[in-house]
């Protein structure tokens, strides 16, 4: 440290001058005006800066400040020999701690601690890489440092790489860290694809380190995607079984879990094996009880005594043969296409026996009624020009049939895009319509089916899962 003390005044500013008079240069000569003289070229060396500047922190030529990086469980300290001109450019906390110092002891919790050089070799060339371990770590320093360029690539790194496949898994614990920093549009990022992939998350690592606002915020909602009903409450029974929370809290979940929705023989068997339902069954008989109600009378019937327009009666997006079908097309930008399925009515044990046959249309250049083909009066026969590229995806979901079965019932139907993203195969989009509609009007709105490697395709083919929920309807409404 004494060897800085002596000549650091002149050192610091005789460095900061060669450093600005170094970027001013390069900056001249990338912004200058040749007023179209064609013998003019641009000389650009940023490269051969970025590595100078990369060397300076490597040897710690020229070095005015010296930070000391220390951690509550060693006694030693990480040293970095750095300049002050650099760090304060990046950073307004730096620019503030080195206005009157040149030695600072930082300190660092141990996952900070060792992203720190890392950290400051962003500060001098703008770039760093990371792994989805690192990334709430690098978040928390851009943040304490006030780095906001880091701050937000690290958010659209982690908004990103949600599908990213990891051992332990990582979006649950991104969630609880958007929580507690506050950042909104993360954490609904991440509980958007937490819901679309239900089923890939239940069976994970992660899925016990969920806490326990998450869980219920999941299962209040209509959108999951997974198997079944029964899926989900095994899953439920799992996480209560390791966390072993409050009654009060396990009665909550218990209470969230859609009874209605699952077949009478599979509620029996939970009655008669699971210890978490025997426990707590008191705070959910109540549920139980109408659930076999449900699936003893008509649903017509059911409606005139019960309130259903509630989500205890509402199917989430269920994936199996009952609710929907799997559909993958083939070159989706060739020609029109058609399918059809069949569901079951209603998910009462009185409907299990009844289907309805849905027809589906899909176009990948439907053109709006604006942009169709007219014939012009000036030219006889004249047809406008219409391109291609004006059209865009359809998708038409159809009853084949009609039937008295049918009262008191909607159907909203769900369509689910399947994405390859790291090698995995996840939801990313879906799309929700109800019976007065046939189609979704944002369908694929943004896709490009022409280009072989769009995010929408996988090996040049959409795949599509088409999900149809009935709603049953209340025809009288229960006195209070």
């Amino acid at each position: 440290m004494a060897r800085l003390s002596g000549t650091r005044p002149a050192r610091r500013w005789g460095c900061a001058a060669a450093f600005l008079l170094l970027l001013l240069t390069v900056q001249a000569a990338q912004k200058a005006d040749f007023s179209g003289d064609t013998t003019a070229a641009t000389i650009n060396h940023s490269l051969t800066l970025l590595q100078r500047l990369q060397e300076l922190l490597q040897n710690g030529n020229g070095s005015d400040t010296v930070l000391r990086v220390r951690t509550a469980a060693s006694d030693e300290a990480k040293v970095f020999h750095t300049h002050q001109l650099l760090l304060s450019l990046q950073s307004e906390v730096f620019e503030s701690l080195l206005r009157n110092q040149s030695v600072v002891t930082l300190h660092e919790p141990p996952e900070t601690a060792a992203l720190f050089e890392k950290f400051i070799r962003y500060l001098y060339c703008g770039g760093v890489s990371i792994l989805l371990h690192q990334a709430i770590p690098m978040h928390q320093l851009a943040s304490k440092y006030r780095v906001w360029g880091l701050q937000r690539g690290v958010a659209d790194y982690m908004r990103s790489h949600l599908a990213s496949e990891s051992s332990q898994g990582h979006v649950v614990g991104w969630y609880h860290y958007a929580v507690r920093i506050g950042d909104t549009a993360l954490q609904e990022t991440c509980l958007q694809f937490l819901a679309w992939n239900l089923s890939a998350v239940l069976g994970s690592a992660e899925w016990g380190s969920v806490s326990v606002e998450l869980l219920l915020l999941l299962l209040e909602r209509s959108d999951l995607v997974l198997h079944s009903e029964l899926e989900l409450y095994t899953a439920v029974e799992g996480w209560l079984s390791r966390r072993q929370p409050e009654d009060a809290v396990a009665q909550r979940v218990l209470r969230s879990i859609r009874y209605p929705m699952i077949a009478p023989s599979q509620l029996f068997r939970l009655q008669a094996q699971s210890a978490v339902l025997a426990r707590h069954h008191a705070a959910v008989q109540d549920l139980l009880f109408q659930a076999f109600q449900f699936h003893a009378a008509s649903p017509l019937h059911f409606a005139k005594y019960f309130n259903v327009n509630c989500s205890m009666f509402l199917p989430r997006n269920y994936l199996a043969p009952s609710w929907g079908s799997q559909w993958i097309i083939n070159n989706p930008a060739r020609d029109d296409r058609s399918t059809s399925f069949q569901t079951q009515l209603g998910p009462s044990s009185h409907d299990a026996g009844k289907r309805v046959t849905w027809n589906v249309l899909f176009s990948p250049r439907w053109l709006p009624v604006s942009l169709r083909p007219v014939y012009s009066d000036s030219v006889s026969g004249a047809v406008q020009p219409v391109r291609i590229e004006d059209g865009r995806p359809r998708l038409i979901i159809t009853p084949a049939m009609s039937s008295p079965d049918f009262a008191g019932v909607s159907f909203q139907k769900t369509v689910l895009v399947g994405v390859r993203q790291q090698g995995r195969v996840l939801v990313k989009h879906a799309y929700s319509f109800h019976q007065s509609s046939d189609e979704a009007p944002d369908f694929l709105a943004h896709a490009d089916l022409q280009k072989r490697g769009s995010e929408y395709l996988i090996d040049n083919s959409l795949h599509l899962h088409i999900i149809v929920k009935p709603v049953y309807h209340s025809l009288i409404k229960t006195k209070k």
